[in-house]
């Protein structure tokens, strides 16, 4: 049994998410948001190198050694498999481990609002999921995709950096790739999906402008096409869209996205109220006309009235999302008004205590 299991069972034993592994400081976890060390042991090189060395591939290994940075999966057992990152720090080598869950849960049992669903049921188009690290974007598209699966007969590919959650075939055939190990690039995957006839397909991270030029020309061409962005709500996320092309190109994308654009769906993790675990909020638009017309001019600004607007529809603005979860009393006020992006909204429900660090801007702080 690989030495690092221990750490793992640790993790598991605990209810953390992360193992925080770096050469010069003790092993750390996070729970529910917090991170804390685990024991006193300082990690050498003759302690942490073997570790990590022992449960990677030889020819991953060298990549590491050669770029000093490292994306895998690792299969404890059958029940438990990691997200590993590997990298090189100040005082050496380090590494973190995100657990994916086995079991895919279901959008009902994420708490995800039930329009999501109605994404799956789409032929076509560009549906995004944003987010900071961390927020459960791959967890609400796996639950997505795993909703595919159950009640539609489709062929499903995945280019992902690396695979987290391993689904199996049900009524849909899903193929999964991984970055660099099956295919090169995000978008060399994605240009070998338009030859591979796939229905739909999930980019793992669509992180330059080949990749995200190649998603809009699919979702254009018919697929329907999942792909993820580390943004915080929908108007952000069309700015980044278009932002990423040169100037001269942006009249023409806006285009493209006016018409290639099915919803957006932003996701952040708050602390519940009674320390146990976390609970996701969501901002939800889905294109419309007024969608459309908005991207189409360049003005973003006023897709906060459209999402407003949008409620009988299923739209859902960040701060309405959080509001309602203050209301039943699942977040704390202070865990609100660091999440919200009208913080004056929130403010006056703070107790007097952390009014005083609102108003000296501790709480900004905190949040940046």
């Amino acid at each position: 049994m690989p030495v690092i299991d221990a750490y793992f069972a640790k993790l598991i034993e605990l209810g953390g998410s992360d193992l925080h592994l770096s050469q010069g400081q003790p092993p750390k976890i996070r729970v529910h948001g917090s991170i804390k060390p685990i024991s006193d042991e300082i990690l050498t090189p003759e302690t942490i190198e073997p570790m990590m060395r022992e449960i990677c591939e030889e020819r991953a290994w060298n990549k590491y050694q050669e770029r000093g940075d490292l994306d895998f999966a690792y299969e404890m057992d059958s029940d438990n498999r990691f997200r590993c990152n590997y990298f090189k720090q100040q005082n050496g080598m380090g590494c973190v481990f995100r657990i994916i869950p086995t079991k895919i849960a279901s959008l009902e049992q994420l708490g995800i609002p039930p329009v999501v669903k109605e994404f799956g049921h789409l032929r076509g188009g560009l549906v995004l999921v944003t987010g900071p690290t961390g927020s459960g974007k791959s967890t609400t598209l796996a639950a997505l995709l795993d909703y595919i699966n159950v009640n539609f007969r489709r062929h499903i590919i995945t280019i992902e950096e690396p695979i987290e959650f391993v689904h199996r075939n049900k009524r849909s055939i899903i193929t999964q790739r991984e970055v660099p190990i099956q295919t090169p690039t995000f978008a060399d995957g994605l240009r070998a999906a338009l030859r591979e006839d796939a229905d739909i397909v999930l980019v793992g991270e669509m992180r330059d402008l080949e990749t995200i030029s190649l998603a809009l020309t699919a979702a254009e061409t018919g697929l329907l096409v999942f792909g993820t962005l580390h943004t915080n709500n929908a108007r952000k996320t069309v700015d980044r869209i278009v932002d990423v092309f040169p100037a001269d190109q942006q009249s023409q994308v806006r285009t493209m996205l006016a018409a290639s654009l099915k919803g957006v769906v932003a996701q952040l993790l708050m602390k519940k109220a009674d320390g146990r675990g976390r609970v996701a909020v969501n901002e939800i638009m889905i294109s419309n006309a007024a969608v459309s017309s908005i991207i189409r001019e360049g003005a973003t600004q006023k897709l906060y009235d459209v999402i407003i607007g949008g409620k009988a529809q299923g739209m859902q603005f960040m701060d309405e999302a959080i509001w309602t979860k203050l209301r039943d009393g699942l977040v704390s006020p202070m865990e609100a008004y660091m999440k919200a992006i009208d913080k004056a909204r929130f403010k006056g429900f703070l107790p007097p205590e952390d009014q005083a660090i609102a108003n000296a801007g501790g709480g900004e702080d905190k949040k940046k």
